[in-house]
């Protein structure tokens, strides 16, 4: 499908003021009703939300390290990435569904960096399993990114790079 590029923009505009709203209006809810008390089950304990305050990356990585390492690989590294990542989408002319992904990515990865710039942590609260069987504890920002990574995937295998270019 060819889109034009006005309503690529759209979809992009769309796509990035939808994560950053349900992110930070998911992470406010989490703190006023989550922080300090236990967690709360659904659909028999497949789903849980409980808070949690990472101060490391994907499954607490680098937790431990000194803050300035933190704020280092974290926070610098982090915005020098997403920055590079959506420069060369759009320099390369990328395909639009590859532009969603790269949104959704940089957009979830922005509202996280967000979170470790204003309070020195990421806020989660989503643990999604069955039994023993669980993921880590995430939130919305990173059900973006993730959904974005898979997005780019599908998106290279899918288009050529110079069909339906934005």
């Amino acid at each position: 499908m060819i889109l034009t590029k006005f309503a690529v923009r759209a979809l992009l505009l769309l796509a990035i003021t939808a994560t950053i709203s349900c992110d930070r209006l998911t992470k406010h809810v989490a703190v006023s009703t989550l922080a300090g008390s236990s967690s709360r089950s659904f659909l028999a304990d497949t789903l849980r939300f409980q808070y949690a305050e990472n101060t490391g990356a994907f499954l607490s990585l680098g937790a431990e390290w000194p803050a300035r390492t933190r704020f280092a690989v974290f926070g610098v590294g982090n915005a020098f990435l997403l920055c590079a990542l959506v420069t060369t989408a759009v320099r390369r002319r990328w395909p639009w569904p590859a532009l969603l992904g790269v949104a959704l990515f940089a957009t979830g990865g922005a509202s996280n960096l967000l979170d470790r710039i204003l309070y020195g942590s990421v806020i989660d609260f989503v643990n999604v399993g069955i039994g023993p069987v669980r993921t880590g504890i995430f939130n919305v920002a990173d059900m973006a990114v993730m959904l974005g990574a898979l997005i780019v995937l599908w998106a290279g295998y899918r288009f050529d790079r110079h069909t339906d270019s934005y």
